[in-house]
């Protein structure tokens, strides 16, 4: 089903842009030679969820930096568990993944998912703080639509990399999250 102007399933603007990499330090680095940084790292994060409705446990290394207001994320997966990352990467496709939204309420945004019949296929966050969900957009511009609950974490780490981009002189690329 396609959306109608003035018919938004999904709240406000695109939030962050992500790709999967199968080398994040490679990924990094030429998004460096693009000016683009500084890129914060959280490397080995072991992350839980529900992968097309099975219980899935995977291990990131995940990567942020901003462009202007466009946060980037990068994610690599250290292992080969069954995952939303691990099936984009055996579809033979690496880079460009997906495109997240932000909503301050998660509940009614994922039901007006439900009511357009978009699958869920990666979802958690309930042990973070911050739940996520990652659907499927029959026809969709992108692989996956990411859905992150805005709270008071998810602000406090658009502000860090907003501000840490803004005049950024190049100093100081590759700084570490956790």
């Amino acid at each position: 089903m396609g959306a109608v102007a003035g018919d938004k399933v999904l709240p406000g603007v695109v939030r962050q842009v992500g790709y999967v990499v199968r080398d994040i330090d490679a990924a990094i680095a030429s998004w460096l030679e693009l000016g683009v940084g500084p890129w914060f790292v959280i490397r080995d994060q072991v992350q839980s969820g529900t992968y097309r409705g099975e219980p899935c446990t995977v291990t990131l290394s995940i990567a942020f930096s901003n462009t202007g207001e466009m946060q980037l994320e990068l994610i690599q997966q250290q292992d080969d568990a069954p995952s939303v990352y691990r099936e984009f990467l055996d579809s033979g496709r690496e880079g460009y993944n997906q495109l997240a939204w932000w909503t301050p309420d998660f509940d009614a945004t994922m039901q007006a998912i439900a009511e357009r019949g978009w699958p869920v296929v990666w979802a958690g966050g309930e042990d973070t703080s911050t739940r996520y969900a990652y659907v499927e957009q029959p026809d969709g511009p992108a692989a996956i639509v990411e859905i992150m609950e805005l709270n008071d974490l998810t602000r406090g780490l658009d502000g860090l990399l907003r501000g840490a981009a803004t005049d950024w002189d190049g100093t100081d690329p590759i700084r570490s999250l956790g």
